[in-house]
């Protein structure tokens, strides 16, 4: 025999235990039906791309992290996030389907930064996008905090906010100022507000050689406060004339109005001058999403409105509007905290067991539970009957079916609760509805969480 490998995963990938795994999938299956709920289609491209389409929008700090390769005389990609492989879908197949293209993907992405603390190199993101052709009105902008909410209340959060802006607003503003070439710097800047504190703000923004009147003009703009009514009330008295800022004000406030249409409570959501978004694609309205009682995770799902997704791929005009979120960096976060209850070991509702050396009785009478819809496993192997029930404990199984003598010959089952170790002789239909009350709860993701 050779020398051993070391078993080990490479850093910034994520593996999980089969209790946090169950937990995983709760929420990936969670997000998917809030989606579905809403009409979006689901979508799953390619987790490899040709290097060429998948680098056509990159660059700078992205192209750095691509992962690329040669395999024969393709040059490849792993795909870095799911915008770029959904602008290729759309300009390859924008003749076959129907606008509004309204989409859902979860699916691994694939970055080569530096791996931190809940920043990773392969990871989940679930994102949705409504693609107009040729155009697409500011309501959808309204429809996707509604789906948010949604979305977030179905992973069982009562307390969080939907934060909003427009960059209509922000470049307006940044015209008037005559600092339009500086734009994209100053708002990645001030997206850091909340990280980095006001005054760090104001000494990146004076390395820029921005005038101090300036500065404060844009700190004004961005400390407003208020109701989300009194602050859209105030934009309106800043007498700031220019044309693109107006086109802003009225779509936030379009936007604003048409939340409340799709019913998302004014509680959970508000209108946010600080919010830019790093990514300098977004033109329209833009979406952060805060748990408010873990802010230090940050926004677990945002996004915004992009005039052109396509225009690397074709010239056809295809203006869209969507969000994501980072499942993997979410669930991480919460688990890192100490946030979650992790402790379902197993997707079994029932142990079937058999005391009898022929366990065909078994089988059958499991095969007849998960016809019942009931997640069922059968013990195979040949081990004492203590051994066997140490095994349910193990895995918090809740029940174990026992397979006799006696229940062979009362063509019964005795069903035991192994939480509280009662046992009863049950015929099959009795132990289905049973079993049936607490099969498979469907667990809230935030009912998880310590208190």
């Amino acid at each position: 025999m050779g020398e051993k490998v070391e078993p080990r995963t490479l850093p910034g990938f994520m593996e999980l235990m089969p209790n946090e795994q169950i937990l995983m999938n709760q929420m990936r299956e969670k997000i998917q039906k809030s989606y579905e709920k809403f009409g979006f289609l689901p979508l799953d491209t390619p987790i490899i791309e040709m290097a060429e389409v998948l680098l056509a929008k990159a660059g700078g700090e992205t192209e750095k992290q691509i992962y690329r390769f040669q395999k024969g005389e393709n040059d490849l990609a792993l795909r870095f996030d799911l915008t770029v492989p959904l602008a290729k879908y759309i300009a390859q197949y924008g003749n076959e389907i129907s606008f509004p293209f309204r989409r859902y993907q979860i699916g691994k992405v694939y970055r080569g930064e530096k791996p931190q603390k809940g920043r990773f190199r392969e990871f989940y993101q679930c994102d949705i996008d409504i693609i107009g052709d040729g155009e697409l009105n500011i309501i959808n902008d309204a429809e996707i905090p509604s789906v948010i909410y949604a979305t977030i209340k179905e992973l069982g959060f009562d307390k969080f906010t939907i934060c909003i802006n427009n960059r209509k607003i922000l470049n307006g503003l940044y015209e008037f100022l005559n600092l339009k070439e500086q734009s994209v710097e100053i708002m990645r800047i001030i997206d850091k507000i909340e990280k980095i504190g006001k005054d760090n703000v104001i000494k990146e923004l004076k390395n820029l050689n921005i005038q101090e009147e300036a500065i404060k003009t844009i700190l004004d703009f961005i400390s407003i406060e208020g109701t989300t009514d009194e602050k859209l009330k105030s934009l309106q008295t800043l007498q700031i004339e220019n044309k693109l800022w107006n086109e802003g004000v009225t779509e936030l406030t379009g936007v604003v109005k048409n939340i409340r249409l799709f019913g998302v409570p004014d509680e959970n959501f508000k209108v946010d001058f600080t919010i830019a978004r790093g990514l300098d694609y977004y033109t329209g309205t833009v979406y952060e999403t805060f748990l408010n009682e873990y802010r230090s995770l940050g926004s677990v799902c945002s996004g915004g409105r992009y005039d052109n997704l396509a225009e690397f791929y074709t010239d056809r005009k295809l203006p869209g509007v969507g969000v994501s979120i980072g499942l993997t960096r979410l669930f991480y976060k919460l688990n890192e905290m100490n946030l979650m209850k992790v402790d379902r070991k197993s997707i079994s509702d029932v142990l079937v067991i058999s005391m009898l050396p022929d366990i065909s009785e078994s089988i059958k009478v499991a095969t007849e539970l998960r016809k019942a819809g009931i997640n069922t496993e059968v013990y195979l192997n040949d081990k004492k009957v203590k051994a066997k029930f140490k095994y349910a404990n193990k895995l918090n199984i809740p029940y174990v079916a026992i397979i006799g003598e006696e229940e062979l010959q009362n063509q019964k089952v005795t069903i035991k609760d192994m939480e509280s170790g009662e046992q009863e002789m049950l015929t099959l239909e009795e132990a289905i509805q049973k079993i049936r009350k607490v099969a498979s709860p469907d667990v809230q993701i935030a009912s998880q969480l310590h208190t």
